[in-house]
């Protein structure tokens, strides 16, 4: 039988940690391994919800900030030496749809040589569910992704729109992208970095419509401007390894805040103050 392993990192979020092993619990399919990678917080404990356990792995902060690719690579090893069959990355805020475990171990067992990604919709600050099945109710995938219908699946030839709130693969299709790049630290980079290693590899992106996940509410700022420190470091990583910068929304928005300026190929914090 396929063995499926969940990994998810997280630092403080507890609420909304708590409710994702709720969701991964009451699943049509629960995991036959989860792991949450706490970054930075020992107060994180093991826990169980109707039998499904959370086994929890600690790892420090470093002076940059949170560890969120190494800490995703050392999740995904932890389930792979527990003998997963499929890994599943989950960010901590989204709760599991009903189908996501069942569908995604499902695509690949079928084609193990993809990475699979679900559609994710973003929840209102009001929205409370006691069982995943009900979060059918508020299915309304995010507009700039792709958005398969529930037994549908797509192929995307941007890297650009991979994110790793939610997605899949094999053991062997991890290893041969080689994980998520380790220097980048703290906010911003990684996801694209991971797609574009995957695609150097000629591995493919799909979306899969059952996977469904749904991103529970929280305050965030648009742009990010406590992270301008690490989407600069990360985004100047970035340009190194593939020739451009990602993150160009968030740059260019920043500029217009007069944070940033443009130095030939290079973007910097406009001074000292800024950051």
């Amino acid at each position: 039988m396929t063995r499926v392993g969940v990994v998810t990192i997280a630092h403080g979020r507890r609420g909304h940690l708590d409710a994702q092993h709720r969701s991964l619990a009451l699943g049509r399919r629960r995991p036959d391994h989860y792991v949450v990678v706490a970054m930075d917080d020992p107060a994180l404990d093991v826990a169980t919800h109707r039998g499904l356990v959370r086994d929890v792995i600690h790892v420090p902060g470093v002076e940059q900030g949170l560890p969120l690719a190494a800490a995703r690579n050392r999740g995904v090893q932890h389930v792979l030496d527990a003998g997963a069959d499929v890994v599943v990355l989950l960010d901590v805020d989204c709760l599991a749809g009903a189908g996501l475990v069942a569908s995604y171990a499902e695509a690949v067992r079928q084609a193990p040589d993809r990475i699979w990604s679900g559609p994710v919709t973003y929840l209102g600050p009001d929205v409370f569910v006691s069982h995943p099945a009900e979060l059918d109710g508020f299915d309304a995938p995010h507009r700039a992704r792709p958005a398969p219908a529930v037994g549908e699946q797509v192929r995307s030839g941007d890297p650009n729109l991979f994110w790793s709130l939610s997605f899949a693969t094999s053991p062997a299709t991890w290893r041969r992208v080689g994980g998520f790049h380790e220097a980048y630290v703290g906010y911003g980079g990684e996801d694209t970095d991971f797609a574009r290693q995957a695609g150097a590899a000629r591995v493919e992106l799909w979306w899969l419509g059952g996977a469904r996940a749904y991103h529970q509410h929280h305050t965030v700022s648009s742009p990010p401007v406590e992270h301008l420190d690490a989407i600069l470091r990360n985004g100047r990583l970035f340009r190194e390894r593939w020739g451009e910068w990602p993150m160009a929304g968030w740059l260019s928005a920043f500029e217009e805040l007069g944070l940033v300026r443009r130095d030939g190929d290079d973007w910097i914090a406009a001074s000292a103050a800024a950051v």
